[in-house]
């Protein structure tokens, strides 16, 4: 199966590492300065007791041919336009997209793009970030992509796509309904945004004074009201899980929403959060603390795209 994974950051970089050390035909669709930084210093996974080192084949968009068998989409909201023009010559009639961004709002984009048949949808659970070298760090050992067809029918793709993702250590399941699985993932990447980014601190900070073990299960509460109303409940084992995250004494966790805005770099504030409240009002569902949340975020983009010189791209 021949391979492109756009983006080699923490996400799919760490997806393409496996898939590449599986011995898979994988290349990475990276901008010229990552794709100097990689052939300088190879593409490296560092972190739980283990350092490991490949040679990834790299192609930046003026050099794409394609078609492609499966496109790995891994970038945040803010490219999105920009990697789906620099990724357009490598989808094919037989290409299978599977992007791996939080929320919904790019899967009717990319519908519009190259068509419904070729989407499927995706949501990465993994614990990754790049740190100051550009490798990729794993501080936890999930690997997770689930992925399927957006109408739940079980294809000979995502069969195929599911045995090469599994072959490579990539816990890899086909839910039943994956656009059910990818509203209760956003429904946790908000509310751990939310509690963090308002907050401007990690779970345990505020989790660990007065009011704040009663905070995350409110955020939580509106998100996931939001999800039933739209026809994805949550499940209470989900909630649970969600909550355990946000309501730990003492924990260092905060998302990488947060530390974009704690860096002040631009944020996934409208695809994330103004997607979401949107949703909310259309469907009649009340959300104070995520309006909150969003109206901060806005503000804070609203600086960052102040200060960013003219020209500058996402």
């Amino acid at each position: 199966m021949k391979i492109l994974v756009v983006g080699a950051g923490a996400t799919g970089g760490y997806f393409g590492a496996l898939l590449a050390r599986a011995g898979e035909d994988v290349t990475f669709l990276v901008r010229p300065a990552r794709a100097a930084a990689l052939r300088e210093r190879g593409l490296r996974v560092v972190g739980r007791d283990e350092e490991w080192v490949l040679t990834p084949r790299l192609v930046t968009a003026e050099e794409l041919t394609g078609p492609y068998d499966l496109v790995l989409l891994s970038v945040k909201s803010t490219g999105l336009d920009r990697a789906i023009e620099d990724v357009a010559p490598a989808v094919g009639p037989d290409t299978a997209v599977v992007p791996l961004l939080n929320g919904l709002a790019h899967i009717d984009t990319l519908n519009t793009r190259f068509g419904a048949p070729a989407v499927l949808g995706g949501v990465a659970k993994v614990v990754t970030t790049l740190d100051d070298s550009g490798d990729i760090r794993r501080l936890a050992p999930l690997a997770h992509l689930a992925f399927g067809e957006q109408d739940g029918t079980r294809s000979p793709r995502v069969e195929k796509i599911r045995a090469v993702l599994a072959g490579a250590g990539i816990d890899a399941p086909v839910p039943e309904r994956i656009v059910t699985a990818m509203w209760h993932k956003w429904v946790f990447i908000t509310t751990f945004g939310a509690v963090t980014s308002l907050m401007r601190g990690t779970v345990g900070d505020v989790y660990d004074v007065p009011g704040g073990p009663e905070f995350g299960p409110a955020v939580l509460a509106e998100a996931a009201a939001v999800a039933g109303a739209a026809g994805h409940p949550v499940p209470e084992a989900e909630r649970a899980a969600t909550l355990a995250v946000v309501s730990a004494s003492g924990s260092p966790m905060v998302p990488s929403l947060y530390r974009d805005l704690v860096s002040g770099r631009p944020t996934e504030v409208e695809h994330l959060f103004g997607d979401l409240t949107d949703r909310a009002r259309a469907l009649g569902v009340a959300t104070p603390l995520l309006d909150l949340a969003t109206l901060h975020l806005r503000v804070h983009q609203r600086r960052v795209t102040a200060k960013a010189p003219a020209g500058a791209g996402a």
